[in-house]
């Protein structure tokens, strides 16, 4: 059986590892090198992530994958994960037992002092307040702010949504962003209680158990470790320009990135469109109008993350802190790397900060030059954390339509176009299934395993005489 795989980010490889030994793959990739947003590049001798620079662990897929790799031995745990908010001025500590931002621990939620005395009340009118009307997906700014109020979304909500999506709490989907509130919205009339419910059903995570993992070397190895792992092909600075279905499979076109010669198209009986839902859908527009359509309801938003280097820092203590989209700032949020993962800078004498830029529908800031993002950013790293110190080296990494906004109705919409999907074709990555590196992973062992099912069944893809989408 030939698969090939369109897309080397970590959701295509996760599928080529999952096709080895049971079918031939070939994994093409636009870009240069393979790993998406997986990214380490050396920042004055430090080996630094670009992009993602953590993967969570309470879900399996990534730290699975690591050992199986082989990489077992390189996983590390950070030092620290207390993080603050920066609320009035002031760095805030983020409350405890949080669920995304919801509290669950209301004496801790004082303690914090994130809330004004007004929000504090406001919050807990949850408790009082009738059942809140609600359609079938709403934002989650929308049942948040309804039940508790304003500040809990503007103050904790909406800075840790950013963080993830960099996108606003009140244009994403509940039931895609924070699914583990969609109980609570239907079967509990109080929030703040439900959210306590739940958290008591599931029990406190045992002492000492790490939240988030790291490689030592970086992720960007993570990537080449698994591509070469899986055994496929893998073909850098192709861009598919075309998917045709044959009488024996499928047929994709490829047009080199620097130019040169047109390889020939390659045959496969099923193709993995592990690619942003904007390539997937021009891909499958031709060949499945049906499959394509709902794509266009999966915008992406870029952002900008701004590395410094500084000599002779003091930091807060802490891992980072978020910053609320109210507070009128550039940047959203900072993570104290060299604190949060010792390893990153150890020996080196030097103090390595990271900024990211950029929201859903207000990305002005991107369009600074690279010098005059990275001072605008020193400097409100300044204000935030009191560093007095002046940065000896910056590095902007940009990443355009890097992150998908999962808007009301996302859940609904990829079930349809996967339903509309043609035999021998599926769909893989963050666009589709959540944007975290083990949800990705997860998208794309998902997607090897249902074009296995389909070949083994002797789901052959129709004929071009065949209605598209049919």
């Amino acid at each position: 059986m030939r698969v090939v795989i369109i897309g080397g980010g970590i959701a295509g490889l996760a599928a080529a590892n999952a096709l080895a030994g049971k079918a031939e793959v070939t994994v093409l990739e636009a870009g240069d090198r393979v790993g998406g947003k997986l990214r380490t590049t050396p920042i004055e001798g430090l080996a630094v992530e670009e992009g993602a620079e953590s993967f969570l662990v309470r879900v399996p897929e990534a730290l699975r994958l690591a050992r199986h790799v082989g990489l077992g031995h390189a996983v590390v745990h950070p030092a620290t994960t207390a993080a603050s908010l920066w609320v009035g001025g002031r760095r805030r500590p983020i409350p405890p037992n949080t669920m995304l931002g919801v509290p669950t621990d209301v004496f801790g939620l004082v303690r914090s002092r994130v809330l004004s005395p007004l929000g504090l009340l406001r919050a807990a009118a949850d408790l009082v307040l009738p059942r809140t009307a609600l359609p079938d997906d709403p934002t989650v700014g929308g049942y948040v702010g309804a039940r508790v109020g304003r500040e809990i979304v503007d103050r904790l909500v909406d800075p840790l949504l950013g963080g993830v999506y960099a996108g606003r709490a009140d244009a994403l989907s509940l039931r895609a962003t924070v699914p583990q509130l969609t109980p609570i919205a239907t079967e509990d009339r109080s929030l703040l209680l439900g959210a306590h419910r739940v958290r008591a059903r599931t029990g406190p995570a045992p002492a000492h158990t790490p939240v988030f993992a790291s490689l030592r070397g970086g992720l960007g190895q993570f990537a080449e470790q698994v591509a070469s792992s899986s055994g496929a092909q893998v073909r850098t600075g192709l861009m598919v320009r075309e998917l045709r279905r044959t009488s024996e499979g499928w047929q994709v076109s490829c047009d080199p990135m620097g130019g040169g010669e047109v390889p020939a198209p390659i045959t496969a009986d099923a193709v993995i469109l592990a690619v942003p839902a904007g390539a997937a859908r021009d891909l499958l527009s031709p060949i499945a109008p049906h499959a394509a359509a709902p794509l266009a309801g999966v915008p992406y938003a870029s952002v900008g993350l701004v590395t410094l280097l500084y000599r002779g820092a003091s930091l807060p203590a802490g891992s980072g802190l978020l910053v609320p989209a109210r507070s009128g700032l550039s940047i959203k949020a900072v993570t104290y790397l060299s604190e949060k993962w010792p390893h990153v800078a150890a020996g080196s004498g030097l103090t390595v900060v990271r900024a990211s830029v950029g929201r859903a529908g207000a990305e002005g800031e991107l369009r600074r030059g690279d010098t005059e993002l990275a001072g605008v950013v020193a400097a409100e790293v300044a204000q935030v954390t009191g560093v007095i110190a002046r940065p000896i080296a910056f590095r902007v990494s940009r990443w355009g339509g890097a992150l998908p906004q999962y808007l009301p109705g996302h859940p609904g919409r990829i079930e349809s176009v996967r339903r509309a999907l043609p035999a021998g074709l599926a769909l893989a990555g963050a666009g589709y299934d959540g944007v975290g590196i083990p949800a990705c992973i997860r998208s794309g062992e998902a997607a090897a395993e249902a074009v296995l099912s389909g070949l083994r069944a002797g789901g052959a893809p129709a004929a071009e005489s065949e209605p598209a989408g049919a």
